[in-house]
């Protein structure tokens, strides 16, 4: 049986570094005080631990030492990484190894912004710490970003303190098991003082840790409600994804994205370009799945979510998992990063969901609460028709069920273009459906490949995907990268 994990204390977990004679490096921090490399000194023992502490406050300071940042942002991500470089490399600079040959060396960087005195802006900070576990292998890195849901500075101050021992600790302690080391990260604090929304581990003890797992797992613990990975796999915090943009969302299973998923994306996306208030070269396209979705069958499947994954970064698309299983929680979570334009595309029955007062209960205003949140931002749902396979009607804008009751509130929205049609799509393409192909894929059957883009089917078959075991593989547009044809596709270019 597994031993339940003991929780040491900030000053405990600064203290068994701070007695580890092989441990040594630099803390530098920018913006709320030198709030963990506190928690070292008041252990005791920190002369062997601590070889610098810096606090560039002055911006032009700070510039001369990490360089200029080039949006003019201090808090930020690349802000983070020159921190981490330069002052890491100082230390193997001027700490030669032929006097110190056993010296794990490290390097912690936080910058931070805490409440503002008006409390109109949040406080959010990017945390990192270069480390190595051996003075004979090259570093690891970690770096996360974390937001503050304290309403006082100073206790934003004392968060962001325990939040650097923690993850000093855990990049020492936990490195091996990862899962942990996130977990860890949380100790003597909680949700209600902040939220991790982004994590990525890199070097040569990560090389076995899928960063996507570390989204996942951020969503699945709790610790946020929504992540976003890039098309390369990485980790991306959501602000630098969607600050300012026009954003288009599908939400889908993907198990596997099929015709009628590439049909929705592409007739939705050139449906959107000519929107009066959206700039085409401004647009950031997300695949969005939600844990409700992944969790569908029980409990998460990894491999399942890998799978799923996989498909999506090779035809080069941004992923956005979340645990807004309501739309209204989606539009609000975009709307903390941009004002302009946002789109949803979605197939006429789910629609007829998100007329249902039901889903609504726990909203003391109801369904016209959640469409207030909805509609009060500048959205547009773009709809996608669904056949019913029983009676063959098409359901459209003009002829999808609605309630009587709700029938006004729908028509308001459908005469203020608040609702439009997507009129061109691909008849051939909507008696598809993912739960068929994957039920296709998994019994070894063939049917699949007609229902899912060349580009996808290779890719599936490629990397034995959705348990596909096939020996035989599919030739259609062989040497072609997925990603192009996915993009070509998307785009709808010849």
């Amino acid at each position: 049986m597994d031993l339940e994990r003991v929780i040491l204390s900030a000053k405990q977990k600064a203290l068994r570094i701070n007695l580890n004679q092989d441990l040594y490096g630099t803390f530098a921090e920018i913006g709320a005080g030198q709030e963990v490399v506190r928690h070292f000194f008041r252990a005791g023992g920190a002369s062997g631990t601590i070889a610098k502490t810096i606090s560039a406050y002055d911006k032009d300071f700070s510039d001369a030492i990490y360089g200029k940042e080039a949006k003019g942002r201090y808090v930020c991500e690349s802000r983070i990484d020159k921190m981490l470089e330069h002052e890491y490399d100082l230390i193997e600079e001027r700490i030669t190894r032929e006097d110190h040959p056993t010296k794990q060396y490290f390097a912690f960087a936080n910058t931070v912004a805490t409440i503002n005195y008006h409390k109109t802006t949040q406080g959010h900070g990017w945390f990192g710490v270069k480390f190595q576990t051996a003075a004979d292998k090259l570093p690891n890195t970690i770096v996360l970003h974390a937001r503050f849901h304290e309403q006082d500075a100073l206790l934003q101050q004392q968060t962001t303190g325990m939040l650097g021992v923690n993850l000093i600790y855990g990049a020492f302690f936990f490195y091996k098991r990862p899962k942990e080391l996130l977990q860890s990260l949380y100790d003597n604090l909680d949700r209600d003082q902040l939220e991790i929304d982004m994590i990525q581990m890199n070097g040569p003890d990560f090389e076995e840790v899928d960063n996507r797992l570390m989204s996942l797992q951020l969503v699945k613990q709790g610790m946020t409600d929504a992540v976003i990975f890039s098309p390369d796999g990485r980790n991306r915090q959501a602000a630098d994804v969607l600050y300012k943009k026009n954003i288009l969302a599908i939400r889908g299973s993907f198990r596997p994205v099929t015709k009628v998923n590439i049909d929705m994306i592409a007739k939705g996306l050139a449906m959107f370009k000519q929107e009066p208030k959206v700039d085409p070269d401004n647009i950031q396209v997300l695949f969005e799945i939600t844990l409700n979705n992944l969790s569908a069958e029980g409990d998460i499947d990894e491999q399942d979510f890998l799978d799923r994954a996989d498909v999506l970064c090779s035809i080069g698309q941004t992923v956005l998992i979340s645990n807004y299983q309501k739309y209204f929680k989606l539009v609000e979570f975009f709307s903390r990063h941009t004002k302009k334009r946002m789109g949803v595309i979605m197939g006429a029955a789910t629609l007829v969901e998100i007329f249902n007062e039901r889903y609504y209960r726990d909203l003391n205003g109801g369904i016209l609460e959640a469409f207030g949140i909805l509609f009060s931002r500048d959205l547009k749902i773009l709809l996608y028709p669904w056949m019913d396979a029983e009676s063959g009607d098409l359901w459209t804008s003009e002829s999808t069920p609605i309630h009587p009751r709700l029938q006004p509130l729908y028509n308001y929205l459908v005469f203020n273009k608040r609702i439009a049609d997507i009129t061109d799509y691909d008849p051939e393409v909507l008696s598809i459906f993912s739960r068929a192909a994957l039920e296709s894929i998994k019994a070894g059957g063939d049917e699949w490949v007609n229902m899912v883009p060349d580009f996808v089917d290779r890719v599936i078959q490629e990397n034995c995907l959705f348990g596909y075991c096939g020996a035989v593989k599919s030739e259609k547009g062989a040497g072609e990268d997925p990603a192009e044809a996915a993009a070509r596709a998307i785009e709808q270019k010849p």
